[in-house]
């Protein structure tokens, strides 16, 4: 009797995360290999942990900036909190002003006085009236501040080649000119350093529904313009295309690959763009679903990637994923335009098994920007007034920084798969390693599976016995999620359910989890 009575309560105690009956947890035991020992000439760029910023909703206003008047916590205008935490993710690059907001900017307008600055309706989001408090000068100091590269978005869609030719002079030129004598009578003397610059943004939609043959066209005339002053050595990013769209880099491969250094691609793990579900109120085919859709961006990249080995075999051209991330029906009561979504777990899966595919594609693919930085889809960052909730983005993020710049490291193992209600394929393991330049290897790991743990052993090149250190991100509910009132429910811990042996590691990783170790 007091046997069942024990068996009851265990089974009731390891019951699986939202929306699944109570079931036994059972184990899945993977065998994995790291060369830990073999030298590899890939490298994770630092920028694949880019980050994206778009006049959309309270991502600049309210987000980053506030002003300097302002009662929040500011320097220089930007708030404290949100600076101090981005400073924390050691953010590589981040992209400004969009987005589809990109293609109807008028970069004059943000520039001079913040009082004599003509407004505008953010037409494509909210109908928002944007004061243009943030403009050029604000966006490129707050780079600094942070210590990262701007990737700035010209506007194609609906400006001129004199305007954008002009917006690069203001930033870059050191000379007597006309645009580097404004940008001085604003206040700033030296030329800022610019590398990345986009020449348009999603051309083949909200940036003017245009054909890619007529898009490589106008590229190939606004990107004549887009001068290098000096010392500056621009780095021009061509509209790319969406998703499954092959033709369009087809298209721009063949007319214009001799005139880019990059290539833009936007992937969203979205389930259905009529009905994109809740954030937070999901069940396991849901969670399942979007692991399905997240996963598929491997294919997409890898179909891309082929067709522009085709047309550039010495890899000279860049793949750039300036837009990916979750999308989700925004919070109830909020501006639908705004696209104001929590953050949950899920979204953490979503990060970590995308950013383990990048890391296999970075011979190629050389900067990812998630989409967006606070307050707006998959942030990083959630802002109400003066208070600041980190998401378990935010964490993953985090968890992911030795990474950056790290040599890549090839995992070897097998995964168990699932069909999610898509019928697309789940791998239940994600995982991948890097190996920082004073030789410490970080392994990561992600468990995607709701109801077996995970028990790997990592085999090594070597007989040595390292010194091993974990973290693990996880939570009790798929859709656990930070709140204002209660900010920590997620937040990465430490993790020491591992053996370290002569040429082995032993792990177990937790149903839904994520799970970092450090090898040194």
């Amino acid at each position: 009797m007091k046997k069942l009575l024990l068996t009851v309560l265990l089974c009731s105690a390891i019951s699986c995360a939202m929306g699944q009956k109570s079931k036994m947890v059972t184990t899945t035991n993977v065998q994995m290999t790291l060369h830990n020992q073999a030298t590899s000439t890939q490298r994770i760029p630092k920028e694949i942990y880019g980050h994206f910023a778009e006049h959309l909703g309270r991502c600049i206003y309210g987000g980053i900036w506030v002003g300097e008047d302002s009662e929040i916590p500011n320097e220089q205008g930007y708030r404290v909190d949100v600076l101090e935490a981005l400073r924390a993710l050691k953010v590589p690059v981040l992209r400004w002003p969009g987005g589809c907001f990109a293609d109807e900017y008028h970069w004059m307008d943000g520039i001079g006085p913040r009082e004599k600055r003509p407004k505008m309706v953010n037409t494509n989001w909210g109908g928002t009236v944007e004061d243009n408090s943030f403009g050029t000068h604000e966006f490129l100091n707050f780079c600094e501040l942070l210590g990262c590269e701007p990737y700035v978005n010209g506007n194609v869609g609906s400006g001129s080649v004199e305007e954008m030719a002009k917006w690069v002079e203001y930033m870059t030129s050191d000379a007597d000119s006309p645009m580097a004598n404004l940008r001085r009578e604003n206040g700033r003397d030296k030329p800022w350093k610019v590398k990345y610059f986009g020449v348009g943004n999603e051309n083949w939609g909200c940036g003017g529904n245009m054909y890619p043959e007529y898009y490589s066209d106008l590229y190939r005339r606004y990107a004549t313009f887009c001068k290098n002053y000096s010392g500056n050595h621009l780095y021009r990013i061509a509209c790319g295309a969406s998703d499954y769209d092959y033709n369009w880099t087809d298209v721009l491969m063949r007319r214009v690959g001799h005139q880019m250094q990059g290539l833009s691609l936007h992937y969203y793990s979205v389930l259905d763009w009529g009905r994109k579900g809740s954030a937070t109120d999901f069940n396991s085919d849901d969670w399942y679903a979007v692991m399905g859709k997240c996963s598929e961006v491997e294919t997409v990249i890898k179909r891309h990637c082929e067709i522009m080995d085709r047309y550039d075999p010495a890899r000279r051209i860049d793949l750039i994923l300036d837009e990916w991330g979750t999308w989700w029906d925004v919070e109830p009561g909020t501006n639908p335009g705004h696209l104001y979504q929590q953050n949950t777990l899920r979204d953490a899966m979503v990060a970590a098994v995308s950013l383990n595919i990048f890391h296999k594609y970075t011979y190629r693919l050389k900067m990812a920007n998630i989409a967006q930085m606070v307050n707006v889809l998959q942030s990083v960052i959630l802002t109400r007034d003066d208070e600041m909730v980190l998401t378990p983005t935010y964490h993953l993020f985090k968890m992911y920084i030795p990474h950056q710049g790290a040599e890549y490291l090839p995992l070897h193992y097998e995964s168990k798969q699932l069909r999610d209600k898509n019928n697309r394929v789940v791998n239940t393991l994600s995982a991948t390693a890097s190996r920082a330049e004073d030789g410490t290897v970080t392994i990561t790991l992600a468990n995607v599976d709701l109801v077996r743990d995970c028990r790997i052993t990592i085999s090594l090149d070597d007989d040595k016995k390292y010194d091993v250190s974990g973290s693990i991100l996880t939570s009790k509910n798929i859709s656990d999620h930070n709140t204002f009132e209660d900010p920590e429910c997620i937040k990465t811990v430490k993790y020491d359910n591992f053996k370290s042996q002569k040429g082995s590691i032993e792990v177990v990783l937790p149903t839904k989890s994520i799970v970092s170790l450090t090898l040194k």
